[in-house]
């Protein structure tokens, strides 16, 4: 490129340049799925690199005057999504009550195509996009009140910002089939989101879809009814209403929080257009 006067030119090699994501120096030689990715130059106009070793960039200048200096810019990281359902691990649970974050999870990752077969820091995970943006979907496998311990880890290691973990998962307090996104808030009273908050330092400054599942019926224990799993009806409302919360995910990815949360609060459950 071309500065006034003054010529530079820049050439790179991705090994050496992986570094300035901020990731460990042989990230890049872990069969991981952003240094393939990055050997496959997929990223080329979300990860514009620029390397600092001498070894394997240089910086050619010519100038008129000896005293002009050029500052290459650092590019501007770009952090993967990470989209977090709360459940309990094993077939025993999978259709109950309390993993209706995991199903959502699973519902968005046949929408966009990802596949949750890793596995890695005690959860399932799965890597892909949504758009143009990285995500990593993890479902945690230490049952449902420890699942801080997966999620802080994952976000730790990735340097994943707060703003950018989406937590789902079941909430009593909103009507059966309801969603309702928020960027940030306290526990609820859910055993889950309290291990989150916990291993985030105390940091509630996240953005949750929390998926209503009712109040449970008569004097029936709240433990028993969100163990219960659904029934044929209501799976038929909640496919319905796992079409609503991808929509949310990917407007709140591509357009922000706000214009996802509008969605979700003017959408309509399947009863209320039937």
């Amino acid at each position: 490129m071309k500065l006034g006067s003054t010529a530079v030119v820049i050439t790179s090699s991705s090994s050496s340049s992986f570094a300035t994501l901020g990731f460990p120096k042989n990230y890049y030689n872990k069969p991981s799925w952003f240094g393939q990715l990055l050997k496959t130059n997929m990223f080329p106009h979300h990860f514009p690199i620029l390397s600092s070793s001498s070894s394997s960039s240089s910086i050619s200048t010519t100038t008129e005057d000896s005293n002009d200096v050029v500052a290459a810019a650092k590019p501007k990281q770009q952090h993967p999504w990470l989209i977090v359902g709360l459940g309990n691990p094993g077939k025993k649970y999978y259709s109950t009550r309390h993993n209706v974050g995991f199903q959502m999870v699973d519902a968005l990752a046949d929408a966009e195509g990802i596949s949750i077969s890793g596995v890695s820091f005690k959860a399932l995970l799965g890597k892909g996009f949504i758009g143009n943006v990285p995500v990593m979907l993890a479902k945690p496998q230490t049952f449902m009140n420890a699942s801080g311990e997966s999620v802080g880890a994952i976000a730790s290691y990735y340097k994943i910002p707060l703003k950018q973990v989406l937590l789902i998962y079941d909430d009593l307090d909103l009507p059966f089939a309801k969603l309702r996104l928020l960027p940030k808030g306290g526990h609820g009273g859910h055993n889950g989101m309290k291990s989150v908050i916990n291993h985030f330092k105390g940091s509630r400054d996240f953005p949750r879809l929390r998926i209503g599942i009712g109040r449970p019926p008569g004097k029936m224990d709240t433990a028993n009814f969100v163990l219960r799993p659904f029934t044929k009806q209501e799976h038929e409302e909640l496919d319905f209403m796992f079409q609503q919360g991808t929509e949310a995910v990917r407007i709140l990815l591509l357009e922000g929080v706000n214009k996802s949360a509008t969605f979700v609060n003017s959408t309509k459950s399947m009863e209320q257009l039937g």
